[in-house]
Parts: C-alpha cells; structure tokens; sequence
C-alpha cells in the first residue's frame, strides 16, 4: 500500500485491507512515515483548509496524517520518495519465496563510499543529512555536493542529536535543523524527535 492516512476513509479501508490480506507492505515515504503531508501536523489542520479551499466545511479529514502502521500491523516498509525498484523488486521476490526482504540497513554514507565520493560536510561544510539517512537513493544529492535531504527515511540506529551537533558547529541555525527533519518523513519518531528538539511547533 502507498499513501498516508489522512481521511476517515482512508482509515477504514486500510484496515479493511488489513482484514484481507496475509501480507501488507507499505511503500514510499506517505505510507512509511506521513510524507509531506504530514507537515500539517505541526499546526492545526484548519488553517490549511481555510487557506487551501473555498468551502472547507464540505471537507472530511483527519486531525494529523499519519503512517500506514499507526493504524495496522505492518509486514515491511519499503521507504523512500520515490522508492528504489531494485529494492521493490528484492521485496516482492522475498515474499513469493517467504523470506525476510534483504534491504540494506546502513546509512546513505555507506552509498557515498561505493560511488568514491567525498563527505561534503567534511569536504565543503554542507549540511548533510546522510549519515541518519537509510541508504536506497545511491546517494544521489551528496555526488552532486548537494546535502541529503532524508528521502529514505532515518537508518536502523540513526544519533540524530550527534548530528544536529555537528552541523550547529557548521552555523546551521535552530530553525533550518528543525527544517531539515521536517520534509519527507516528517511523522517518524525518530525524525520528528530531532526537530522538535530544535523549538517551536510550526514547521
């Protein structure tokens, strides 16, 4: 299943779809941990309505959007936006052959290492959110001294506090560490803990 949960429908027919299934699998980072819309969940829900729709009173949402195993049990999370088909494939062949999925846990910087690129926080100063990043992206952004953005979600044992410490030590201000953890899987814990370390509640 792919998508979050943000509707009164969206949560019955998960768990209708729960009901029926022997597996279920989630993909992308909405169904593994809220995906962008999840950013509402740092302010009221309302606002956005009010904002966004001419008639929001016709609209029937949830308070928060939340992930897919906030609501039912979950076989495996397939993460990333967009997801790797590599991964996908491994996944799908894991389950027709009844084995655990054999999806690496390691950190984007492992990635960086095989392609024999340089640490850009090390290199250049760039805020970089790989070393938390579970690796599927082939680390794409930091080849391109780009810093990670987390797309893939943290890694199995992500010290996010380590890291929002050495990139405070590069000058990266309180409110653009908040930021950083607020994207892409804004609603997993370990995420969504870095950031409200960094103040306020909005996003």
């Amino acid at each position: 299943m792919e998508g979050s949960i943000t509707t009164p429908h969206d949560r019955d027919r998960i768990q209708e779809v729960r009901r029926q299934s022997k597996f279920l699998v989630t993909i992308g980072a909405c169904a593994t941990a809220g995906g962008i819309q999840a950013l509402r969940n740092f302010t009221g829900v309302q606002e956005f309505m009010d904002i966004v729709y001419a008639s929001p009173e016709y609209i029937s949402t949830l308070e928060t959007s939340t992930p897919i195993s906030a609501h039912v049990n979950v076989d495996f999370e397939l993460r990333g936006c967009p997801i790797n088909k590599n991964q996908l494939l491994e996944v799908i062949n894991a389950f027709l052959n009844e084995r655990k999925p054999n999806v690496s846990p390691n950190s984007v910087c492992i990635e960086c290492k095989k392609r024999g690129a340089a640490c850009i926080m090390v290199a250049h100063g760039t805020p970089c959110l790989g070393p938390v990043t579970q690796a599927g992206c082939g680390a794409i952004c930091p080849t391109y001294n780009r810093g990670c953005y987390g797309c893939f979600g943290p890694m199995e044992t992500p010290n996010t506090s380590s890291l929002a410490g050495w990139m405070r030590d590069l000058g990266v201000p309180e409110d653009k560490l908040r930021r950083m953890f607020r994207t892409y899987n804004a609603a997993d814990p370990e995420f969504r803990q870095e950031g409200d370390r960094h103040g306020g509640a909005n996003i």
